[in-house]
């Protein structure tokens, strides 16, 4: 599972396999016991489980920051050379 970014004690990750074929690119939010799905290119949220709608907001607007990082580690972890 790599962590590909910590903010403000969320771990946002992906899983090393993350399905066959490849979904698309994505990235998994934990704190505690809150987790979320947030899909990129364009993003939004896959599900939602414990996160208010204000700490949505501002992982939404962290990872929109990131994106161009995030796509870029997605990449060179999966080889895929794409936003999928």
């Amino acid at each position: 599972m790599p962590i590909v970014l910590t903010y403000k004690g969320y771990r946002i990750y992906f899983y090393s396999n993350e399905g066959e074929p490849l979904e698309h690119i994505h990235v998994h939010v934990r704190k505690a016991d809150k987790k979320a799905k947030i899909w990129l290119n364009p993003i939004s949220v896959a599900n939602n489980y414990g996160f208010s709608t204000k700490e949505m907001k501002e992982l939404l607007n962290y990872i929109a920051r990131c994106e161009p990082y995030i796509i870029g580690v997605w990449n060179e972890f999966f080889k895929t050379g794409s936003s999928h």
